[in-house]
């Protein structure tokens, strides 16, 4: 088992953090640990990284109780937080070179993490002078320097622009075949692009834990498109299936088929025929959708 948490409290003064919780995760999986900002996502994390200690519980990585063991927990884990910490001053290569120094790893293993993060274009620039992807790229290049069996992110995702998203997700979903990962986010549509359970945790307690294929609507589906321009709503009512379409914004569009098969083909089809350009293609999981709003603000 990669990662066994069980009855784990965190008490703040007089507040519980975190309230008896209980999981498990195993290799390989991509979970995504959902919830409301200040639901105790965060704390989990930096407890199961050695950062924290509980106040009640206990919580392993590959067996290693982060408590007694926190050595061997620290060489199983590769952790990116919320704030990635980063010296901007100096050079990227520079930088994981010092850490992996501290790990101990060969150099070859820091030229394997830059093409495995692509970083290669912006390898001879400062910290300081990329911009938001990279520097979360960098994140990701240092916690897989040690190539750990478990990767911890927090909020990977924030603040990156769409085709910085993109990248971070399939980097992750990449990552992600072979590793354990566990990410906090509170945007619904990142658990959706690259993870295949989900974990909601609400007030400090966990409100489900659910495989992703399982809170699927089997009688319908939405699609989310994004074109380079904006076209007829009525264009799209051709496509088979169709129940409705709605313009959210700009050019992004929400279709909603009345089935569960996989629409996506049939909508890049469409753009084919009509010469349009896709910038995104996802589906949105309304029953996740459903059943966060409905745990997380009773």
């Amino acid at each position: 088992m990669s990662i066994e948490v069980d009855g784990v409290s965190k008490i703040y003064g007089n507040q519980k953090a975190l309230n008896n919780i209980s999981f498990k995760v195993d290799k390989p999986e991509i979970v995504g640990f959902l919830g409301p900002n200040g639901a105790g996502k965060s704390t989990m994390m930096k407890i199961l990284t050695t950062y924290l200690k509980a106040n009640e519980g206990y919580a392993k990585i590959n067996g290693y109780n982060v408590d007694t063991n926190s050595k061997e927990v620290q060489q199983s884990v590769g952790y990116l937080p919320e704030h990635n910490p980063l010296y901007l001053e100096q050079y990227v290569k520079e930088y994981l070179a010092f850490n992996a120094n501290i790990y101990g790893v060969s150099k070859r293993r820091i030229n394997e993490v830059i093409e495995l993060t692509g970083l290669m274009p912006e390898v001879n620039k400062k910290i300081g002078q990329l911009s938001k992807g990279y520097r979360q790229r960098v994140g990701l290049a240092n916690a897989l320097l040690h190539d750990p069996e478990v990767l911890i992110l927090d909020e990977p995702t924030t603040g990156l622009d769409p085709n910085q998203l993109i990248d971070i997700r399939n980097l992750i979903k990449s990552v992600g075949k072979t590793k354990t990962v566990f990410l906090s986010t509170h945007i619904m549509q990142e658990v959706e692009a690259m993870c295949d359970r989900v974990i909601i945790i609400n007030n400090g307690k966990i409100v489900a834990d659910k495989k992703l294929k399982n809170l699927r609507n089997e009688k319908e589906q939405v699609v989310i498109v994004e074109f380079d321009y904006r076209i007829e709503d009525s264009l799209l009512l051709n496509l088979p299936n169709i129940k409705k379409v709605v313009n959210t914004h700009d050019f992004v569009y929400e279709i909603t088929f009345k089935t569960s098969d996989d629409m996506r083909s049939y909508v890049f089809d469409f753009a084919h025929d009509n010469q349009l350009k896709i910038l995104q293609l996802n589906q949105k999981n309304t029953s996740l959708e459903s059943l966060f709003r409905d745990l997380t603000t009773k």
